[in-house]
């Protein structure tokens, strides 16, 4: 384990001699934003709701209206944070690499707004909206008062692009974020629980295929024992230091 005023020597010189980093983040980084985490949302209104009972096709069957607001509400809130140090480091780091791929579980688009140009959504996106029907992305939809609006091709009610509870990952997007993990010279894992899957399978995939693999988080998980280095802290502290300290201007 290193402190982020004792990096690795070794690990800085990774950073620079790699052709490929792939970077999978999870709630710990945007929660240096403010971003309440998933259960941290229950507040208010909202407290006396299970958000795993919010968060499935099931709730959204039954209770549509419910599930909508609920997701507004949430906009809301990721709406008025910003990008930390963190996120603006990984933007920065990409400049520095020959192929980078972020892999985020986060659905907030800090990395984005940030400047992070290669990003995989494993669990999509709040802040667009799809057909419940035909499962696309819907832009605009006739103002009506109707919650949730309607999708204005086949009627369908609209639901946020988020992976929900009982869903499965998009095809395409986890094969695409398996085969940037497979080809990795470098695996960094950051602010993640190592707990939910798929994304938790992906340090192990890379680490089998002989990258390099480096956890960034402020506590240990399930996957601390098996990677090559450890890092324990804040993200918007260790992640522009790493960045500082393998491009030195």
């Amino acid at each position: 384990m290193s402190s982020p005023a004792t990096l690795p020597p070794a690990l800085l010189d990774s950073l620079r001699r790699a052709g490929r980093v792939v970077v999978l983040t999870g709630a710990g980084i945007s929660a240096e934003s403010g971003v309440p985490t998933f259960r941290q949302a229950q507040t208010g209104l909202w407290a006396q709701y299970d958000p795993q009972e919010l968060a499935t096709p099931a709730a959204f069957r039954r209770q549509p209206q419910l599930v909508w607001d609920w997701y507004a509400w949430r906009r809301e809130l990721v709406a008025g944070v910003a990008p930390n140090p963190g996120h603006f480091a990984l933007a920065s780091m990409e400049a520095y690499v020959p192929t980078f791929t972020l892999i985020t579980q986060n659905v907030d688009s800090l990395h984005q707004r940030a400047g992070s140009r290669h990003v995989i959504e494993l669990h999509g996106n709040i802040a667009r909206v799809k057909c419940s029907r035909e499962e696309r992305v819907v832009e605009t939809w006739p103002a009506t008062e109707e919650r949730p609006p309607r999708c204005p091709d086949c009627g369908a009610f609209l639901r946020p692009d988020v992976v929900w509870f009982g869903e499965a990952l998009p095809a395409a997007v986890l094969h695409a974020a398996s085969e940037a993990a497979r080809l990795a010279d470098i695996f960094l894992t950051i602010g993640t629980s190592g707990l939910v899957q798929p994304a938790a399978s992906l340090p192990r995939l890379a680490a089998g295929n002989g990258a390099v693999t480096v956890e960034i988080n402020i506590e240990d998980t399930p996957l601390s024992p098996r990677m090559d280095y450890t890092l324990r802290g804040p993200s918007g502290v260790i992640l522009p230091m790493l960045v500082e300290r393998a491009w030195p201007d």
